[in-house]
């Protein structure tokens, strides 16, 4: 369909009105956004995406992820290396099973309403705003900066913490049952990594810090991954989960790391080495 990279094409504009930059509505979803996101580091814009393209988002998606790279790994929720020195006791020594996917980006098609979204202007301004920063950075990641998560029956993907600050994602399909969203606001900080409050989430102790969220398609989610602990609880049935993630970051020029990238896509590209020696860190935290 001809015109797919016009924000008002993808976006309900009369739900979302993105296009009115001085608009009521638009700050109306502004300000809205900006109180849960302050409250639990997450918001849901429901029903983003114009309801004729449902389909469409999830039959694109369908195409894309047998290129997804499958590889049953052995993790911890900070996606350091499992043989770093660390105190016994520490949450990062706690070995979980990764058994999700992505396609990377260098791997959608540029037609793809996800990949016209992700570099829509006006749409990453909104986004911004959202936020409450003056404007998002693309990942300038070649792989990392969009992707198409891809959770296979049986799969989950286990507690973590996100590299990057802002994560913004969208539900393209969900699974028959299973592969719910889980997570922990605030349960770490820039200063403090609230180790013991980890470790209790991870070893099964730690209900009271979890929140759970039911996603659907279209939805579009603002989420604080670095600072929220979260999971897709495991997928079964018949149908894979698929999910949209659009990386952006507030400083120009972050790349993965090479343990992360590999982790993740199975393969690591020139640009990662060459930005492992200098890389751009907002805080001290563990990855």
């Amino acid at each position: 369909m001809a015109g797919f990279g016009v924000l008002d094409e993808i976006v309900d504009t009369a739900r979302y009105p993105l296009t009115d930059p001085h608009g009521s509505g638009r700050r109306e979803a502004i300000a809205r956004a900006r109180a849960e996101l302050a409250e639990d580091g997450c918001t849901v814009l429901r029903e983003f995406i114009r309801p004729e393209l449902i389909e469409t988002l999830r039959a694109q998606g369908e195409r894309i992820a047998p290129q997804a790279h499958y590889q049953v790994e052995r993790v911890n929720a900070y996606n350091i290396p499992l043989d770093t020195e660390l105190p016994q006791g520490h949450p990062a020594k706690i070995v979980l099973e990764r058994g999700n996917a992505f396609v990377p980006r260098d791997r959608i098609p540029a037609e793809a309403l996800i990949q016209q979204l992700y570099t829509e202007p006006r749409f990453q301004a909104f986004v911004a705003e959202c936020f409450g920063l003056d404007a998002l950075h693309e990942f300038a990641d070649p792989l990392a900066g969009l992707t198409l998560n891809v959770v296979a029956p049986g799969m989950s993907h286990p507690w973590h913490f996100d590299t990057n600050e802002f994560t913004v994602s969208m539900l393209t399909q969900p699974a028959e049952t299973g592969g719910g969203f889980e997570y922990c606001p605030g349960i770490r900080t820039p200063e403090a990594e609230n180790l013991d409050d980890v470790h209790a989430v991870l070893t099964g102790g730690g209900e009271r810090f979890i929140k759970r969220l039911e996603l659907r398609p279209g939805d579009l989610q603002l989420f604080r991954g670095r600072f929220s602990l979260h999971r897709v609880t495991p997928v079964s049935g018949a149908r894979q989960r698929h999910s949209a993630i659009f990386a952006y970051t507030d400083r120009p020029g972050i790349i993965g790391t090479v343990e992360r990238t590999r982790q993740l896509f199975g393969r690591v590209l020139p640009d990662h080495f060459a930005a492992a020696a200098a890389a751009v860190r907002g805080d001290r935290l563990l990855d």
